[in-house]
Parts: C-alpha cells; structure tokens; sequence
C-alpha cells in the first residue's frame, strides 16, 4: 500500500509538474513533501533544543522562503515584500524559462532552515529526498537544475535578511540579573536556569510597528500579605488548581506543556527530555488542518507563512512584556508563603510569568488558522502522539487555543491574568496579520 501511494503522488508531480502556465511556470498541487519538509525542521528544532522564541524566528524565515519560491504557481499570488516593511522583494526568475515551482519552494524553505539551525546534516538530509522526490518526476533535467538554481537564489536573499534582524547581536547582550524584590522572577528548580531571552524584544519584528504595539496592562501588583488582594488570590487559584485537578485537567496540562528541555531528575542522576516548542505545536496544526482540507500546494505554503509570521511577532510582544513586568512564577510565591511542598504539575519555564507566551502565541495562531480554514474547523490534534500522548480533539482552532492556554493554570505554571490578558494581546497580533498581510492580488 504505501508503495502504492507513493507511486501515485510521484504520477500526480510528473503529469502537474508538465504542466505550463502562461508565465511558464510548472504547477504541481500536491504538498506531500512540503509537510514532509516542515516536518523534518521540526525534528531538528527539537534535537537543536530551540528555545520557544528561536523556534518561532526559525520557522518564520523558512516559510516565508517557502512561499516566496512557490507563491508563483498560481499568478494571483503576490509577494509579501513591501507588506514586510524591511523585506525586499526576491529576485525574479529567468523570464519566458520553465520552472517546478512546487520544487523551488521545498528546497528554498530547507535551504534557509539549514542556515538557522545546528545539525545542518539532518536537514541536508531533508534536501536530498526532496531532490530525489523531483528527480523522479521525470522533468527535464534544465528545469530541474534551474529550479534549484533559483531555489538558492530565494534562500540566499531571505538568509540575507534574517541577518539584519538583530538575532545575532543579541546572543552577547547581559543575561537576566538576578533582583532582591520578592516580586521579581527567580530561577526555579530543578536545574535553576537563566532566564531565556532577555533581550527578545530587540529583535526586529515583522509586522508589529514594534515590540510594545500591542502591551498588555500590568499584571496584578504583588501582595502575599492581604488575602483579598488580587494577586493572593491568583496565587491561591493556581495553588489549588493543581491540587485539585481532575483527569481531563491534567491531560490539558500535559498535553499542552510543550516544553523543549525538561529535566527529570531520579536522586542523584538528572536528564533531559526534548519535545516539540509551543509554535512548533501549531505549526504541526497547520499539517493537521491542510491534509484533512485537502488543501493545494499554495494555501498550503500560504498557510505556513502567515502562521509562522504571527507567532514570530507574537513572542517578541510576550517576551517584551516578559521582561517589563519582571513577575515572579508562582512555584516561588507558592513554596515561600504558602506551601514549601507544593510542586507545578509542569516543570516552570525558565523565564517571567506575564503574559503566557501559550495564550499569546496560540491566541495569534488560532486568528490565522480560523480565517484560512473557518471557525467551525472540527480536527484531530496528533501532535503529540510520537511524545507518548493521545490525540485530542477540538471543534475550532479558537476552542484549541482556548485550551492551551488554560492548560499553563492547571499545570501550575501561570496566575489567570497572564492567560486572559495572553489571549487578548495574542488575538490582536493575529488580527493585525490577518489584515496587513495579503497572499492574493
């Protein structure tokens, strides 16, 4: 069977893929090995431990590469550049010569994610199916060595961009610094790490104006001492939600961790567990919800773009917040004023509590999705699956990033405003790409 079905999606590329269209481009509908693609970038996120926000970067410069090297399979399809206000457009193709678009967008998206990641072998590996998988469409051998020719052409010139984003000036800017106030964030067991990303927010955005657009109101001012305080009574609500919660609480919680390092610690060995990031979640969400639409090749690489570039700026303006407000998890206001035994069902993130980054990134994912495929787009979420979970269910995208973003309050890792206020920051970034962001004339 599976020799069967691939047969027939190598037939689908070969009669497409001779296909020509006025402007001499080839058109192949089938995204099959695009998803594959995505997904093999994905695993080396995963195995390159890419923390929440590089993950995002990662994913945005490959999908807009993506897109920029197919989005001419269809000639209503136009470039973002210009609606990125700092992107330029991509250099264009030979005029009056054939290309296999499907093909230029699957090797420029890979050859820019082997830029941005560690373990360039793996995803050269990536590259070289994709080459065989076109090879054996039987296309001429010039439209096959001009598509990859161009492939690089669009790769180089989106690598050339991403440089100028401010990523690598960053990574000699100060870590956190520790502060005295009780209300501050302090590393938290069991490995006490720094704080991830501090300077977040220096990163260029890509359709925000810039990394405070869209700032949330502050978090409730800290007070332990007055049980009818706002945040006393935050604390104890994410207290007690993990020493009550229920088993389909629990499966949200984990379900929804997403944690890409987590150590586990048996007395005096620890190690770590590796897992899919928060974006990489909904980026396989778009897989989920293209294959089960059977959508073509184009609202496919449509679809991973503008995702990609919600979440992108969705952890600049989280992150920014992040390091504003400064605010202390509750696992330390827990243990020092309340409980000294209480533990978070979930390992807490190494970085400040307000906003969640889940409600923020999830809120803007969930905007895109819903305006590509509809709001009552029932799915099944298996994303989790190759980490040991079960498939969960959700009749919208808006129900599914309603969900993950509750789960940081019953996995013990956020007070309820950094998730209400999450989502609604998160919803305005979605709303601001939906409406700045045009693929089609």
């Amino acid at each position: 069977m599976f020799r069967l079905l691939t047969a027939i999606s190598i037939l689908v590329v070969l009669f497409s893929c001779k296909k020509e269209n006025k402007d001499y481009g080839l058109i192949a509908n089938d995204p099959t090995i695009y998803h594959a693609s995505v997904k093999a970038l994905t695993d080396v996120i995963v195995h390159d431990i890419f923390s929440p926000p590089v993950a995002s970067r990662i994913y945005a410069y490959a999908s807009v590469a993506g897109y920029e090297g197919g989005r001419r399979i269809d000639s209503t399809c136009i470039s973002l550049a210009g609606q990125i206000d700092h992107f330029a457009e991509v250099p264009a193709p030979e005029v009056g010569t054939a290309y296999c678009w499907p093909m230029v967008s699957t090797l420029a998206f890979l050859n820019t994610g082997k830029v941005l990641i560690f373990s360039e072998d793996s995803l050269q590996n990536a590259i070289n199916r994709a080459l065989d998988f076109y090879q054996k469409t039987g296309m001429p051998n010039d439209i096959f060595e001009r598509s990859k020719s161009y492939a690089k052409v669009v790769s180089d010139h989106i690598i050339a961009w991403s440089a100028k984003d401010n990523y690598k000036q960053s990574r000699s800017y100060p870590k956190y610094s520790l502060q005295k106030d009780p209300a501050t964030w302090q590393p938290t067991p069991p490995g006490y790490m720094d704080g991830i990303e501090p300077s977040w927010n220096k990163i260029r955005t890509m359709v925000m104006d810039s990394a405070s657009q869209f700032k949330p109101e502050p978090p409730n001012v800290y007070n332990v001492k007055d049980k009818n305080s706002p945040f006393y009574k935050d604390m104890m609500e994410t207290y007690l939600a993990v020493k009550n919660a229920d088993k389909e609480q629990t499966e949200i919680a984990n379900f929804w961790d997403c944690n890409p390092y987590k150590l586990n610690v048996t007395g005096h060995v620890m190690h770590a567990t590796k897992k899919i990031t928060p974006g990489g979640h909904w980026i396989n969400i778009v897989a989920v919800a293209g294959k089960k639409a059977n959508a073509d090749f184009i609202k496919t690489i449509q679809s991973y773009a503008l995702v990609s570039i919600a979440l992108y700026d969705a952890f600049i303006s989280c992150w920014d917040e992040k390091y504003r407000s400064n605010l202390v998890r509750p696992e330390t206001v827990i243990n020092e004023n309340i409980d000294p035994e209480w533990l978070p069902m979930l390992q807490t993130p190494p970085f400040p509590e307000y906003t969640s980054g889940h409600s923020v990134a999830s809120s803007s994912a969930a905007v895109i999705m819903t305006k590509l495929y509809g709001d009552n787009f029932a799915y099944d979420d298996d994303t989790e699956v190759e980490y040991g979970l079960p498939v969960r269910s959700f009749k919208s995208f808006y129900a599914a990033g309603d969900e993950a973003s509750i789960s940081r309050l019953y996995g013990g890792i956020h007070y309820r405003p950094a998730i209400e206020n999450g989502v609604r920051q998160g919803k305005a970034i979605g709303e601001l790409v939906v409406n700045a962001i045009k693929c089609k004339k």
